[in-house]
């Protein structure tokens, strides 16, 4: 059976990394999977490579953009529409906002037997201009009608769907975003040797993130925490990992905050897990999400997790038993509950225990199989199995 998974960009993210997986892992014997993603990359890196190095078929559509143009949106309707009925795809599964429109209307338009779109996090949120907001719930709710299931990844997405008028509750089902776990239990390279590429201090208490540097992220209030916790902690450090638009800000408002000798942005890294064994308290301070995979990464590493109480990072993280959960945009907050942690080394540790010991739900392994499953039904409802 032949599946087009589509993708607005293959940049390094949560999104793009569940797109390139199960495209990877659905057994090919029973499926064959192409992705089809834009062009754009940008500062946070990409992940084009990686999809061809596991042997997945790709193609990169040049009019699949992620800027809003009404001339390049309708050619990238027609484009793909092309593209899929060449294909003669029995599925079509979009991911991505801005791929999740045009892609359903064009396997609409192509007479595709099944689609498909998975939420990573609504494309509208309440930190939008009103207008922008409402059309672009307006688009979720006329698309919507052509698509046979809304997959979420946190229950908490399908609340807010419904919340806007977005389909009706038989429509959405929850899968979470899977993580290769082995990766981040039996990390290659120890704390030690991490620590010392870093430059910090074998005994010094590490805050650390992996994240963009977009305003999502809010990497400014992660920074203003960081300088709260260095005067309650002036031996602690930080750890950025990633890489983003927002990174010249970040670097000014380190150097403002005086943290320059003790912040350290490492860039986009390969060895994310390796680089985990070098914390001590994970946060993450971001202002809206889907579900993300760092929360899920933190906690297979055996971390503590510090995060914002938003959509996904709920679901994710029980406050007081794998972490604590603060309000979004409240720096002091974020850095009082790291600093907890920090000086409780016995609550830490239990936090990172409990929280490895849960991570088994979100191992990609059960995605790939919930997906499966998903695809198999909705064929059959069909009379295509």
């Amino acid at each position: 059976m032949r599946v087009l998974q589509v993708i607005t960009r293959l940049i390094i993210g949560g999104a793009q990394e569940t797109v390139m997986l199960t495209a990877d892992m659905l057994p090919r014997s029973r499926w064959a999977v192409d992705v089809l993603s834009g062009p754009q990359t940008g500062s946070e890196g990409s992940l084009i490579e990686q999809v061809r190095a596991r042997g997945i078929p790709l193609t990169i559509e040049p009019a699949l953009v992620r800027e809003v143009s009404s001339l390049k949106d309708l050619l990238v309707v027609v484009r793909l529409t092309r593209f899929i009925r060449r294909g003669r795809y029995h599925v079509v599964h979009t991911n991505s906002s801005k791929a999740g429109i045009v892609g359903r209307w064009a396997a609409w338009f192509a007479c595709t037997p099944v689609i498909v779109h998975t939420v990573h996090g609504w494309g509208h949120h309440d930190s939008q201009h009103p207008v922008v907001r409402t059309l672009y719930v307006l688009l979720e709710r006329l698309t919507q009608r052509l698509t046979d299931v809304l997959i979420v990844v946190s229950p908490l997405n399908t609340e807010k769907g419904l919340a806007d008028g977005i389909a009706s509750a038989g429509k959405y089902m929850t899968i979470r975003s899977g993580v290769e776990l082995d990766r981040f239990l039996h990390p290659l390279r120890g704390r030690e040797e991490m620590r010392a590429e870093l430059g910090i201090p074998q005994e010094a208490p590490v805050v650390g993130t992996v994240a963009r540097f977009s305003p999502q992220k809010a990497p400014l209030d992660w920074i203003e925490a960081c300088r709260i916790i260095a005067e309650a902690i002036p031996e602690a450090h930080c750890v950025y990992v990633g890489d983003g638009p927002m990174r010249p800000q970040a670097e000014a408002a380190i150097r403002e905050a005086g943290l320059a000798d003790r912040c350290h942005l490492t860039g986009l890294r390969p060895d994310v897990p390796e680089l985990l064994t070098t914390f001590d308290v994970f946060a993450l301070s971001s202002l809206w999400e889907g579900l993300p995979r760092v929360l899920v990464q933190a906690m297979a590493a055996g971390l503590p997790v510090v995060a914002t109480a938003i959509d996904g990072n709920v679901e994710a993280v029980l406050d007081g038993v794998t972490g604590r959960l603060v309000p979004p945009a409240d720096p002091p907050a974020l850095a009082r509950a790291a600093i907890e942690m920090l000086r409780d080394a016995e609550l830490a540790a239990r936090m990172g225990r409990e929280g490895r010991a849960r991570v088994e739900e979100y191992g990609a392994e059960r995605m790939v199989a919930q997906i499966a499953q998903l695809y198999e039904d909705l064929l059959a409802r069909k009379g295509l199995r």
